[in-house]
């Protein structure tokens, strides 16, 4: 499942539902989202009818009065209240700022600032994330910063670990063209100062929330301190209006193989896989790095598969039938599994290891006795899980080149299948 949901206005309204907390339940799917401007909505358009579809009792705006003002507000409407508030009260311009500025420590103290001068709107925010009985959505103007900062603090009341918070505030950079394209046209195509304008990067979200457990010991200490709060029965109330345990049965993945005009599609999940790889600190796959043209490429030369889940796209991996860079020269003995992925927090449990099966019974089907693939060596958790799942270390290739680079060190592993 993409957390973006898709709208023509609106670039970057998330579902909360599926992320785990560290007890093993799970936010339940359409009960929280977050937004950029629902100022964008127009009534009786495609966006607007799927905004009502999702059944949103409680809209929050945490933009200034003026910003609503200038840029609208959601239309009323009498399925949904509204609430506007505030959380920032120190405005700034990050268009303007000069590319010196680095994005994580300027960012981190805004939030700070935020987290110091909206108490009383923050307060409010969550008391009503804690009573809704309908589905809500918060949103500011681009979805990132204010909603970022609002969405931390529910999350860590929900126990949801900080690797997940992170990656969930990181997901904007799926949206940050758009972002910024529609920064383009509100200012006669000029592009901002700054270079990071639009962008999430990890080190915000964590230094923010370092920041805040330093002054205040803990998130709970912060809302009951700062806010006002008791934060044990705010945590409980968040708890029951908003998780579920986790199901124990999903139905099994199908596959089919993957086409051309698939390619966005793949671009998008490896872009989600590495973004969840760096909030993990995992250095291995950085945003950006494989386009359409590479996948585009290596459906003619090899194999591209995508798994589905009741209709939503739950994994993918490519399938070469050489690999030269990592293995050198060989025989036809083999099948090469390349950028397995799975959609994180929504794939059914195991969906790697069922990716991974597939491509082995896809080697076997073309009479090729072995699988192979390669990790980085500086990766031992993916090692790991590939030993678990039956592959066996054969060596070390010290300086792979995928042309993409510098070479780098990769582990080689295989699998006998017949």
């Amino acid at each position: 499942m993409d957390r973006h949901l898709a709208f023509d206005k609106l670039h970057n309204f998330r579902d909360l539902g599926g992320y785990r907390t560290t007890d093993g339940l799970r936010i339940r799917p359409g009960r929280l989202y977050r937004a950029d401007s629902l100022g964008r909505l127009t009534r009786d358009t495609p966006d607007w009818h799927r905004f009502l579809s999702l059944s949103v009792g409680t809209v929050i705006d945490l933009r200034h009065p003026w910003e609503a003002d200038a840029r609208g507000r959601v239309p009323t409407d009498p399925s949904f209240a509204y609430h506007n508030l505030s959380i920032e009260h120190r405005p700034y311009n990050q268009a303007a700022q000069t590319p010196d500025v680095d994005p994580g420590p300027y960012l981190a103290e805004r939030y700070m600032e935020v987290a110091q001068d909206g108490t009383k709107e923050l307060a409010a925010a969550l008391e009503l994330i804690a009573r809704a009985d309908a589905p809500l959505t918060f949103h500011c103007a681009s979805g990132k910063d204010r909603t970022g900062q609002l969405a931390a603090l529910v999350l860590s009341l929900l126990n949801i670990p900080d690797e997940t918070i992170v990656f969930d505030f990181t997901l904007t950079e799926l949206a940050t063209e758009a972002l910024l394209s529609d920064w383009r046209a509100r200012n006669e195509g000029r592009s901002p100062a700054w270079p990071a304008f639009g962008r999430a990067p990890a080190s915000a979200m964590r230094l923010f929330l370092t920041g805040l457990r330093n002054r205040h010991g803990s998130v709970e200490s912060y809302v009951t301190e700062a806010l006002g709060l008791n934060a044990t029965p705010l945590s409980a109330a968040l708890r029951t209006r908003l998780l579920e345990p986790v199901p124990t049965a999903c139905p099994p993945p199908a596959f089919r193989r993957a086409t051309p005009a698939e390619a966005p599609l793949l671009v998008r999940l490896r872009d989600t896989a590495a973004l969840w790889q760096l909030a993990h600190g995992i250095d291995q796959w950085k945003p950006g790095e494989k386009n359409e043209t590479h996948f585009r490429d290596r459906m003619e030369s090899g194999e591209i598969w995508l798994s589905h889940t009741d209709a939503s796209p739950t994994g993918a991996y490519e399938l070469w039938w050489d690999d030269p860079s990592a293995w050198g020269p060989r025989p036809p003995d083999a099948g090469y599994i390349h950028r397995l992925m799975t959609t994180p927090y929504t794939a059914p449990p195991a969906t790697g290891r069922a990716l991974l099966t597939h491509a082995e019974s896809r080697i076997t089907a073309a009479g090729r006795p072995y699988a192979r693939l390669d990790c980085l060596s500086s990766n031992p958790r993916l090692r790991t899980y590939y030993e678990a799942a039956g592959y066996t270390v054969v060596g070390e290739q010290r300086e792979k080149n995928a042309g993409s680079g510098s070479p780098y060190a990769v582990t080689l592993l295989e699998k006998r299948l017949f």
